[in-house]
């Protein structure tokens, strides 16, 4: 068990036991904050200086915060920079999300590389009582959290919406929200996609109904096998999608959570035949052993 003391804390009115995470983007952190996937984690951030350009709500991915707790080495209180709206301290204070400062995150990230993803604490209380404590650390799990930050009825986009370019409309695409970014959308409606998005307690006559070109499961947060359906038809995922895919093992597949909790920009990875392949804050790998003949060419995926 590692204990970091004598450092900073704000929103500092609730204890919060949570798995930590870490992420490597030097800058986004309102994009990070802002992000669905981060819902029932509470983040590490590894570049030294966070808070320093402000915050511009137009960057948001989502409309508010997710993580459980915010973990920075320093804590800039006056930012600077001609888009900032607010500071990042009025802004997780607003979306109630508890945090510390003053500790070697980079410290911190190597354990979790080293050791694998784990849950701590975010306490002020100096005199808590361990043997208290470490059962509700061991018991600790990311549940619940795909209905949280998911959209509660249907959502239709067009072209020229949340800040997309006004093309014309040649597809019809279906998103499945279990945690998506705005961004996700942007992107398809920037290429000329009229989307539709329903939430992840879809019925499936309804989707099928919108006779879409084409169907997506976004991102999100949690274990993808814990909140499986029937993935045998062949659309595209992204990260948690991902891994939502095969469902809840109905084919044979597993879904292995990764050691480290890492977080970060997007890396481009090879194209192996079947297009190409993003790799965004991997969580999970989906073992493609035990899918069915017709899928046998599908190479491992993390998602």
């Amino acid at each position: 068990m590692t204990k970091w003391s004598n450092i900073g804390f704000w929103n500092t009115q609730k204890e919060v036991i949570s798995e930590i995470v870490f992420n490597t983007s030097m800058t986004g952190y309102l994009e990070v904050l802002t992000d669905p996937s981060y819902a029932g984690q509470a983040v590490t951030m590894t570049y030294p200086l966070i808070g320093n350009y402000g915050v511009c709500y137009a960057d948001m991915e989502s409309k508010k915060g997710w993580p459980d707790g915010f973990i920075v080495r320093e804590l800039s209180r006056m930012p600077s920079n001609f888009r900032s709206e607010d500071s990042i301290q009025h802004f997780l204070e607003e979306n109630d999300i508890p945090g510390i400062y003053g500790i070697d995150t980079r410290a911190l990230t190597k354990i979790l590389r080293e050791k694998g993803t784990m849950n701590g604490m975010i306490t002020t209380n100096e005199n808590y009582d361990l043997e208290e404590i470490l059962p509700k650390l061991k018991d600790y799990k990311v549940v619940g959290v795909v209905e949280k930050v998911s959209c509660k009825e249907k959502e239709t986009y067009k072209p020229g919406d949340i800040g997309s370019e006004e093309v014309p409309v040649e597809r019809k695409v279906v998103v499945i929200d279990v945690g998506t970014k705005k961004n996700i959308i942007r992107c398809l409606l920037n290429r000329g996609c009229e989307v539709t998005v329903y939430p992840q307690n879809f019925a499936a006559q309804d989707v099928i109904a919108e006779q879409p070109d084409g169907i997506m499961i976004t991102n999100g947060p949690g274990d993808p096998s814990g909140h499986g359906r029937d993935g045998r038809a062949l659309y595209p995922g992204l990260c948690g999608g991902a891994g939502l895919l095969p469902g809840s093992g109905t084919d044979g597949q597993e879904v292995h959570t990764k050691s480290p909790g890492t977080g970060g920009p997007r890396d481009d990875l090879p194209d192996r035949g079947s297009g190409p392949v993003w790799n965004r804050r991997p969580a999970g790998i989906l073992r493609t052993g035990g899918l069915p003949d017709q899928a046998s060419g599908v190479p491992d995926r993390t998602g």
